[in-house]
């Protein structure tokens, strides 16, 4: 979807994704009303993403407290009412409380004030989270090594369904809202993990994942975000539902 007027513009860098697979009904319990899980290979799958942000208002340069910031995230992938694919995410932890301020009050989005690094050396990267609470929070340490590019034709149909994710949902204030992200296709690498501690994911009420996770890196890329969008509830049309995979 082309965005003609941003409501602000974000760079997304040193992007790893790490997927797991979970029962769709695991996942589906823990959404919204008016949101379907949208399953592949009949699993849900549920992504802990860690990142650098830097975060522009629609013209002009970044936030002074939003450039090159960590962020972490945990979502899955949802289909709406309306039959619109997207992303839902249930955490999202960064370094910078202003953020967590704004995402809740704007987006309903569910961020919490994190402590977090990135480090790149050669071709890993380490990632390191833990979220600030009065108590030992939740903590993240992650590395990976990144691997060879993958050509833009080579990128299958299950690494599209997993990265190419163009649209959020949130609940707020009591309703759904949609809202669009334009950007250019990621450049994907393959990696692996070398080391991982989470508690993230399981912070969330899921179960802890199993299995070694699905891994991509991305460099990143550049992007516009549009204004959050309310969506009534209502029938889908017998189109809109068939998109909609069943669970179960």
């Amino acid at each position: 979807m082309s965005i003609r007027v941003p409501v602000m513009r974000q760079d997304w860098r040193s992007l790893t994704f790490l997927h797991w697979p979970y029962d769709p009904a695991i996942v589906q319990a823990m959404l919204p009303d008016g949101l379907q899980v949208q399953p592949h290979s009949d699993a849900a799958w549920v992504a802990l993403v860690p990142f650098c942000m830097t975060v522009r208002g629609p013209v002009g340069p970044a936030l002074p407290w939003l450039g090159g910031v960590p962020e972490t995230n945990v979502r899955t992938y949802v289909v709406g009412p309306d039959g619109r694919p997207g992303v839902w995410f249930f955490s999202l932890d960064i370094v910078s409380p202003h953020a967590v301020a704004v995402a809740r009050l704007a987006w309903g989005l569910p961020y919490y004030w994190s402590q977090m690094t990135v480090v790149e050396a050669g071709d890993e990267v380490t990632y390191r989270c833990r979220r600030r609470t009065r108590k030992s929070g939740p903590l993240s340490m992650t590395r990976v090594r990144i691997g060879e590019p993958i050509a833009a034709d080579a990128v299958n149909e299950f690494e599209h369904y997993l990265t190419a994710r163009f649209a959020l949902w949130t609940r707020h204030l009591g309703v759904l809202t949609h809202t669009s992200a334009e950007h250019a296709p990621w450049p994907l690498h393959r990696a692996t993990v070398t080391d991982i501690d989470d508690s993230l994911v399981s912070a969330c009420g899921l179960p802890a994942p199993v299995g070694a996770p699905i891994v991509h890196y991305s460099p990143g890329v550049s992007v516009r975000i549009g204004s959050p969008r309310l969506v009534r509830r209502g029938q889908m049309s017998n189109a809109q539902a068939d998109l909609v995979p069943k669970v179960g």
